[in-house]
This record gives structure tokens, sequence and C-alpha cells, in this order.
């Protein structure tokens, strides 16, 4: 069997790693400018790659609004090749280690498989426990994700590129992330190295390496039965909040253990009755309702596209549409057609 450098080099899996970075973007300067000496790039990566010379580029870091304030970090379009030539060979074993309910990122799950199951489990129990994570991406500690890739993968051939990867993107999240010490942290804990560009590939696949030992010990040790996750948003189910309680003071420990910290002042027990914000709606065992900042925050953005001098109807048009493509997973038909109607919109 070929070891996982072997596989990463393969000319088939170079070229089937540029069809999906420039899937959706060809035409576009960086990616049209590596497409126009296609041949010649890709020969380049794979002696960059087989020699272990292959160095990252700087990334291209901005800010985005939606839902949260987020700082997005874009890495060169040859380095995004690489990105998905690593997760060609890398994924396919980390599937097969994770939870039916890891739902981020993966083919056949996504955000409305989570809110199904999310629906599902309310109408079968009492009472959840909603979790999230704080400052997760400029948290993930690199050499706990380094331990847990070397043990989820065949071999150790590919790890000096995840290194190479880990390392190209030290930093970039530092002034995302408020230090937090844990037990046994000495005053040299501050420079451990830590944080994933979010933006990368890499980083999303990653991030559920990161938590998978995390889900199997909720589901294995806690024995929670009805558990979902998506990214490091997280809700376990049950009809007793005495042992949701319990459970939440474990998780709290389980987490340190990653130097990771939990949203405490959200984390309690609550009715699933009372609706479960989870997603970009608020989740009923009968129904689904879009968060109203969902609906502001579209109609904002519209309002400023709308005011741009020459905006092609195409624009307009693949902008709604991404926008009901969410929203029709809630009960939000009246909710679609007034906002539509109100931008003068409805003809798209």
């Amino acid at each position: 069997m070929n070891t996982l450098q072997e596989q990463l080099c393969a000319w088939e899996n170079l070229r089937l790693a540029y069809d999906k970075a420039a899937r959706g973007k060809r035409g576009r300067g960086a990616t049209a400018a590596f497409e126009y000496d296609l041949a010649d790039n890709l020969l380049a990566i794979e002696r960059e790659l087989r020699r272990q010379t292959y160095q990252p580029g700087p990334y291209h870091s901005f800010y985005i609004h939606e839902p949260k304030k987020r700082l997005i970090s874009a890495a060169p379009f040859r380095d995004r090749v690489v990105h998905h030539a690593l997760c060609n060979v890398t994924t396919p074993h980390f599937e097969r280690l994770f939870i039916a309910n890891s739902f981020a990122n993966r083919s056949g799950k996504g955000t409305h498989r989570a809110l199904d199951t999310c629906q599902a489990y309310a109408r079968r129990y009492r009472y959840v426990l909603p979790c999230d994570i704080v400052q997760f991406f400029p948290a993930i500690d690199h050499a706990i994700l380094l331990q847990t890739l070397r043990a989820m993968l065949p071999d150790e051939s590919v790890l000096w590129l995840v290194e190479r990867i880990l390392q190209s993107g030290q930093g970039v999240l530092t002034e995302e992330y408020d230090m937090v010490y844990f037990p046994g942290d000495d005053l040299f804990a501050v420079h451990r190295p830590r944080g994933l560009p979010i933006g990368n590939l890499t980083s999303q696949w990653w991030a559920n390496v990161y938590l998978n030992p995390f889900d199997h010990f909720v589901r294995r040790e806690l024995r929670c039965k009805a558990y979902l996750r998506y990214v490091d948003d997280f809700l376990l189910f049950g009809n007793d909040k005495a042992q949701l309680m319990d459970w939440r003071d474990a998780i709290v420990e389980r987490l340190a253990r990653l130097r990771l910290t939990l949203h405490r002042g959200a984390a309690h027990p609550r009715p699933v009755t009372q609706g479960i914000p989870f997603l970009g709606f608020i989740v009923f065992p009968t129904h689904r309702r879009l968060k109203a900042r969902k609906g502001y925050a579209f109609r904002r953005k519209m309002r400023a596209l709308l005011r741009q001098p020459g905006i092609s109807q195409e624009k307009i048009r693949a902008s709604v549409q991404g926008w009901l493509n969410h929203a029709r997973y809630g009960d939000t038909f009246g909710l679609r057609r007034s906002m539509l109607a109100e931008l003068g919109l409805l003809y798209v």
C-alpha cells in the first residue's frame, strides 16, 4: 500500500486538487493565472512536495461581520491546491473514525441534516444542553492537534506538510485569542503555538479532528444517546436536568484537557419547548423559525447591494437565492415572501 506521501504527490491527486480548488472560480485572477500554466504549476508543486521543500505563501486577511465578527484568512490559490491535495488523501481516514452526528464540512452531512437531527431529538427528549466553545479556532493547540492527527492517520509521512501549514498560520489569530491558563501551566504557556486560520480547507477538517476524541467521550463515557455537533456548537439532549448539569461539569473538565473553554453563560439545561438556538434558526419540536438577526442581516445586505451602481441582475439573483436556500429550511414562507416584497424582489 502506498504511503500518504506517495498518494499526496500522485499526478491524479494534484489534478483533482486543482479541479476542486478552482470550482466556481475559473476565469478569476489568481485561478486564471494558475490555469494558464497549469501543467507547469502542478509539476512544480509535485516536485516541492516530493522533496519536502514546499513553503506556504502569506495569507490575505479580512473581517466578516455576519453572523458575528470573524477574521477570515485566505491562502494564495497555489496553497489552496495543496490543501485540497492533502485533504484528498487524509480525510477518508478521518471519516472512518468520526461519529455519525458530527455534521460540519462532511459530504452527506451539513447544516440542514444537523437541523433535522436536532429537531428529531427535540421531539424525543424534554431538555437540551446547548454548548459552544470560546474562541474555538484561535484556541486550537498545535501540539494537541498533531498528536491527534498522528493517532488517526495510518502513517506519519505527511505530518511534515501538516506542520508546515500549521506554522504558516501561527500568529494569524493571535489578536483574536484571550489567553487562558489551565491547571499545570507555567508562564511560558502563553507561547504555545495555537490557532487555525478560518478560511483554510485544512482548518475545517482539523477542527473536526481536534474535537473527535471529545465526541467519543460524550458518546461512550457520558453515554449521551442524543448528541450532535456542528464545528464548535454542540447539543446534548436528555430527560433529566440534573444529569445534564452533571454532564456539563464533565464537559468543562474534558475540554480543559484540549485547552478549550466552554461558554458557560448559555450552557444551561432548558426545555426543548422553549426553542433551541442552533445554526441560525430557533428549533422547536414542531417547527423552526429563522433567527431575527438573519432576516435583518439579509435586508441590510440586499439594500447595500441594490444601491451599488451597475449591479447585475445575476449577482442580485445569486444573493437572493443563497438566502432563500437557507431560509426555506425553516417555517418561513410568509417571511420570505414579505421580505422580497419589501425589497421589490418578487420578480427574482
